[in-house]
């Protein structure tokens, strides 16, 4: 369970999707323990010791930060909302330090209009991703901006590999990328990038590649690409 700062001095009401989770899923009974997180901080033990009519009264014992998220952020042509969540959930789960969800030529604007992301939603994909990780760290994200803005702010030295179906020229398995240095990964949104974004990717430092010659979900080829990054690094 993932509780923001502000939350651990006050009961949590028994209204709350959590308390009812501890209740109704976990079981919980007065004394009981279980595990709960503090947003972008430690993990811990969380204690049962009073149900009252309208809240749970809860301890803590907080113990060591958890280790910083992986050095990968993603740049995702913004996608259907649909897909947008999944690959939230499934993004923050994975442990990638930012996922940037940018308005490419061949993708609908219209979707950075959703509900998603005008309101608290898209958070919550992200809180649900870490907690099932037993993790802590939410992962940066922004949506709106354009390819050109986005990468303007990846670090200089980054490893920088954009996933194509018709014009990577090497699997991104085969794609080396330096232990200690961060990756950014471009993936276009449902129809692919443009010409003139192929382009760009490239002039911006680019390795077009690809994943195979199946044609993959967006969500499953986020998936894909950050576990192919990931087990490079040993971290898989």
């Amino acid at each position: 369970m993932l509780l923001h700062p502000e939350e651990i001095a006050r009961p949590l009401p028994k209204e709350d999707p959590r308390a009812v989770h501890i209740l109704k899923v976990l079981r919980r009974q007065i004394g009981d323990t279980f595990d709960v997180g503090r947003i972008n901080g430690p993990r811990g033990k969380a204690t049962l010791v009073a149900i009252n009519t309208e809240n749970l009264e809860l301890t803590y014992t907080w113990s060591a930060k958890p280790p910083p998220a992986d050095p990968l952020t993603l740049i995702i042509g913004l996608p259907r909302p649909q897909t947008a969540r999944k690959i939230l959930q499934e993004a923050a789960t994975l442990g990638v330090a930012a996922l940037h969800f940018v308005i490419t030529e061949r993708g609908e604007s219209s979707y950075a209009q959703s509900t998603l992301w005008k309101s608290e939603e898209w958070q919550r994909h992200l809180q649900a991703g870490v907690a099932q990780a037993f993790c802590t760290r939410i992962p940066e994200v922004t949506h709106g901006q354009t390819l050109q803005t986005t990468i303007a702010t990846l670090p200089a030295d980054s490893a920088r590999i954009a996933l194509d179906n018709y014009e990577g020229t090497a699997a991104l398995s085969k794609c080396h990328q330096a232990g200690d240095t961060s990756v950014a990964i471009a993936l276009g949104a449902e129809r692919g990038w443009s010409p003139k974004e192929r382009d760009l990717l490239r002039q911006s430092g680019f390795t077009i590649a690809h994943l195979g010659e199946r044609v993959l979900r967006l969500e499953t080829a986020v998936t894909a690409a950050v576990a192919i990054i990931k087990a490079q690094r040993g971290l898989m």
